[in-house]
């Protein structure tokens, strides 16, 4: 058909303000160019994308269903020629990763060591919300993101699993377990567990605020938090208790909380996720680094 991309790049601009000066605005173009541009679209097409009267702008049914199938397959072009760049460049530019909950000074290791390895790329931090895991990788916030298993994302890569961590019930100081050295799996069920609330996915959700414990028996329902901070602030107060690794607790000690390690439950495991639509050598190189790490045991 002899499409050209500048043409669908300006429909889907076009559909998102419905607003044809804004959308040049985005181009860089003037308006009558978005026109021009739309106008050869819908002689390619075969049918009319865009209804504009002198007072709004909308899309046609055959435009509402057409950009439907489209941003998911433009999203795949860009991402298909910004991997090849990538590639054809090397490791340059800027590195985004993610990390959920803590890190620790191991973690800076293989950061460290990627950073000295790759001097022509720099690597941005951003903390990953404990409520949305994996919500940064879809919306191409972050390239990596170090992040609490499990996965059950067909889209997201997991390039390794790593910090095996004994899982530790926060408890408030006034707990009646607060001065345990340790509890058993069982002995959940007289706790409320805070757990995440969406956009994290049910299964991961139960994962780290099970209902049932290994021997069959209810676990209570707490309280939705989308922070630590938030979750860490109702133990306190009294209005429940929350599952969290013991590098995270140890990260996020205060006086009125109290972690206590957990005999019967399975580790928790952080694991390095990327988009398989974005796989750049950025991300295979540091993804390598973090192995070589791992493996040399700096990461536990």
């Amino acid at each position: 058909m002899g499409l050209e991309v500048r043409e669908l790049e300006a429909f889907l601009v076009l559909a998102e303000e419905l607003h044809f000066g804004r959308a040049g605005e985005r181009l860089y173009v003037s308006q009558g160019r978005v026109s021009q541009l739309l106008r050869t679209l819908e002689r390619r097409v075969g049918g009319k994308l865009v209804e504009r009267t002198s007072r709004k702008v909308k899309l046609t049914p055959l435009g509402d269903e057409f950009v439907t199938a489209l941003r998911p397959a433009y999203a795949a072009l860009y991402a298909t020629v910004d991997k090849a760049c990538s590639s054809a460049r090397g490791v340059h530019g800027v590195l985004r990763v993610g990390f959920q909950g803590s890190y620790d000074e191991n973690l800076m290791r293989a950061i460290d060591l990627f950073q000295q390895r790759y001097t022509d790329c720099a690597i941005e931090l951003t903390e990953i919300p404990f409520a949305d895991p994996f919500g940064p990788l879809y919306r191409n916030e972050v390239d990596v993101a170090l992040a609490l298993t499990p996965s059950n994302e067909p889209e997201l890569v997991l390039g390794f699993a790593f910090a095996k961590q004994v899982q530790q019930l926060a408890v408030s100081v006034r707990h009646p377990l607060a001065g345990r050295t340790s509890i058993g799996a069982e002995e959940l069920v007289g706790s409320p567990l805070i757990s995440a609330r969406g956009p994290a996915p049910e299964y991961w959700r139960l994962a780290h605020a099970p209902r049932i414990t290994p021997g069959g028996s209810e676990i209570p329902a707490g309280p939705t938090v989308r922070t630590l901070e938030e979750g860490l602030a109702l133990v306190a107060a009294e209005r429940g208790t929350m599952l969290l690794c013991k590098l995270t607790s140890e990260h996020r000690a205060r006086p009125s909380v109290v972690f206590v390690p957990v005999d019967g439950l399975g580790d928790s495991v952080l694991g390095l996720f990327w988009h398989g639509n974005r796989e750049t050598a950025r991300v295979r190189a540091f993804a390598a680094v973090v192995g070589e790490v791992a493996n040399k045991g700096d990461l536990r």
